[in-house]
């Protein structure tokens, strides 16, 4: 009785897997940044966590252009008084 609910699972797996895909879905590549060049691979050369430039699909590295980005405000005074 054991064999034939045996048999009964293989010959059941063995027909389900006929019916699976194993092919990737075909999806969309997400959008650029601002600033970005579709195509390229961002460089952070001095590993300050910032873009420095792009490398191109021939594997040449263009820096980015532009002027540099402002520096963060100062952190706000420090709160005296009765609540501060």
């Amino acid at each position: 009785m054991q064999r034939r609910y045996l048999a009964l699972a293989a010959g059941g797996l063995l027909a389900l897997s006929a019916c699976s895909k194993n092919e990737a879905p075909v999806t969309t590549a997400p959008p650029v940044g601002p600033g970005a060049i579709a195509g390229t691979v961002a460089a952070d050369r001095d590993g300050d966590g910032y873009v420095d430039g792009y490398y191109t699909a021939d594997g040449i590295y263009h820096a980015v252009q532009g002027p540099p980005c402002p520096p963060p405000p100062p952190p706000p005074p420090p709160r005296a008084g009765e609540r501060g």
